[in-house]
């Protein structure tokens, strides 16, 4: 059996595309907790708001989504398995030098911490609970630093 594929110049390709082919990508947030429920609502609460969200449990497994997606946010828990919020975000950002960091954690400790180590970085910290419009407010923050929040979507 064999498949036959028409070629297209490439002129008429451009002439058929529809306005719709190059709408911008949602910038992506890549979501780090040990805590499904936690990963999995804050997921639910960005995409709501019009952004792309991607969830991982631990800083390998987040290592390994940004390095074949590229996020423009890290969103992390202090406190993971294997490596903590602190190390995951720095080697994010080797990585992915304009990707924005917000940490969080639920102890006001950690979050002393955190802001002690990241020396020569910009990383924001908060105390879990988070309120989703708190939440909302840091990220879109962080995404606008860069331009990387697209026009016309709600922000608040």
């Amino acid at each position: 059996m064999s498949t036959y594929f028409p070629t297209v110049p490439v002129d008429m390709a451009r002439r058929n595309t529809t306005q719709d082919d190059s709408d911008p990508l949602p910038p992506l947030v890549l979501i780090v907790d040990d805590d499904p429920m936690i990963a999995n609502t804050l997921a639910t609460i960005l995409r709501g708001h019009g952004l792309a969200a991607m969830t991982a449990a631990d800083g390998p497994a987040a290592l390994e989504i940004a390095g074949v997606i590229p996020p423009q946010l890290l969103l992390s828990d202090v406190v993971l398995h294997g490596m903590n919020g602190f190390e995951l975000a720095a080697e994010v950002k080797s990585r992915v030098p304009d990707c924005e960091v917000i940490l969080f954690s639920g102890e006001y400790s950690n979050c002393d911490v955190v802001s002690h180590h990241s020396e020569g970085h910009d990383f924001l910290t908060m105390v879990k609970p988070v309120r989703p419009e708190d939440l909302l407010a840091r990220v879109w923050e962080r995404l606008n630093l860069h331009g990387t929040a697209p026009a016309g979507i709600f922000h608040s």
